[in-house]
């Protein structure tokens, strides 16, 4: 399937194609393309071109792009469409993963009618047993659809029941091996299967190393597990050890995506899960708080320079400097807190402890300072006519820095040893505080240099 690019021409050519109601030459059309394209289509159509499009797929490629779309879209594409249609054409078609997760949108009368139509009763009872874990843990992530095989089984049956279960499953990644009260006890090759005799039993080659998760994990660890063990599937484990489901890596993506655009977002200063499409009022409810916290970061920093007006007035040449060490605090202090986020996200920070990280940060920031003081002080040396500004500026924006490292890198580990997340310390909150503080430094060092000197 060649890699496809939406263009204008095509888009036109295929709205002009569903007004004129030639259903052939619309189905041609997409006939080829990945449910993925389709889905992106459908965001560039109405409402009822997309259905009048949508009618013309196969069941299950109709399902495929409905699990694509995204959820805005979905929403409306479903709304008017009648219970039986979503559980007969969409959600039978789907594995369990996907129904759960699209069938928990559906306003809570529609989702039970939906289920109730569903004509396969296991299918249904799989997609409620899922419905009932947070989103946000392993059991939410999973689908039931699995292939695992009895450890007291031959190669023979075992090869035989993989055929059976294989109907149900999209893609198998392994082969996993429980007893006889569905415990997980470990993994086994296709390969392997096919190369040892038929006669052999599965308990005397199987692999018992095997990394599972419990349904109750957090959705970030469980991709943290795949991610550093490079894993494309994971076996999922009740309290006891019984093995309810997988995790594929599609899944996992999901989970890096979204929690990355949430982290972008906290770090922008947006609070809460937001989309460009939602109404003015969720858009403003979830930019506000930080905009009021900036506003009151602006205050303070007025009562600051209040603090100092005296000094101001007396060294003008002072208010010169006051955007530059602004600059730099936040710079300094959104660079050091990112950089530990990060960190703290991937879980590359090891074994390192606070201590240690703080002495690193404090080194950069020393190196930094002396870099940037230096440069500073070149500049006003031979620009400015005050000995006492030249001084007081390198002097303070060294200090800056130095404070900006430290405390950015460590307000995010803090906030990780609370279990609050860390991205909360990148962008507006680690700005603010570090302008409040660093006018504060630089203004008190003025006061100091402009008396002594």
């Amino acid at each position: 399937m060649a890699n496809f690019e939406l263009t204008r021409e095509f888009l036109e050519d295929l709205k002009n194609t569903i007004d004129s109601k030639n259903e052939k030459l619309a189905a041609e059309k997409v006939a080829d393309l990945h449910a993925a394209d389709i889905a992106e289509i459908y965001d560039e159509l109405d409402i009822d071109e997309a259905r009048f499009l949508h009618l013309l797929l196969d069941d299950e490629k109709g399902a495929d792009v409905l699990v694509e779309l995204e959820e805005d879209v979905r929403e409306s594409f479903l709304k008017n469409l009648p219970a039986e249609t979503i559980a007969r054409q969409f959600i039978e078609q789907m594995d369990s993963d996907d129904a759960a997760d699209i069938i928990s949108e559906l306003p809570q009368d529609v989702k039970d009618e939906v289920l109730s139509k569903i004509n396969d009763v296991e299918q249904a009872g799989d997609i409620v047993d899922l419905l009932n874990y947070p989103e946000d843990t392993a059991g939410g992530l999973m689908a039931k659809e699995l292939v695992a095989v009895k450890m007291n089984w031959n190669i023979l049956t075992s090869i035989r029941e993989i055929r059976k279960q294989a109907e149900e499953v999209d893609d198998i990644y392994n082969v996993y091996v429980v007893d006889d009260d569905n415990i997980l006890k470990g993994i086994i090759s296709i390969k392997k299967l096919l190369l040892i005799p038929t006669s052999e039993s599965i308990s005397t080659i199987y692999d018992p190393d095997i990394i599972s998760v419990k349904v109750d994990t957090p959705d970030e660890e469980v991709a943290n597990i795949m991610d550093k063990y490079d894993l494309v599937s994971i076996p999922v484990v009740d309290s006891i050890g019984r093995l309810v489901g997988r995790i594929t890596i599609d899944d996992v993506v999901d989970v890096i995506r979204e929690e990355a655009e949430k982290d972008y977002q906290m770090a922008s200063g947006i609070s809460g899960d937001v989309e460009p499409s939602d109404n003015v009022w969720v858009l403003t409810r979830a930019r506000i708080p930080w905009l009021l916290i900036g506003l009151f970061g602006g205050i303070l920093s007025a009562l600051v320079m209040g603090q100092y007006e005296g000094d101001i007035m007396k060294y003008a040449g002072l208010a010169l400097f006051v955007p530059l060490i602004n600059a730099m605090a936040g710079n300094v202090g959104v660079q050091s807190s990112a950089i530990v986020v990060q960190g703290l996200a991937n879980n590359s920070l090891g074994l390192e402890t606070l201590s240690k990280k703080l002495f690193k940060e404090l080194s950069v920031g020393f190196t930094n300072g002396i870099i940037c003081s230096t440069i500073i002080f070149a500049y006003n040396f031979f620009m400015s006519d005050s000995y006492s500004l030249t001084i007081t500026v390198s002097i303070a924006l060294f200090s800056v820095i130095l404070f900006a490292s430290v405390f950015g890198t460590f307000i995010p580990l803090a906030l990780n040893r609370f279990k609050i997340d860390p991205a909360l310390a990148t962008g507006p909150f680690i700005t603010t505080i570090n302008d409040i503080t660093g006018l504060f430094i630089y203004l008190f060092i003025g006061r100091i240099m402009f008396t002594i000197i």
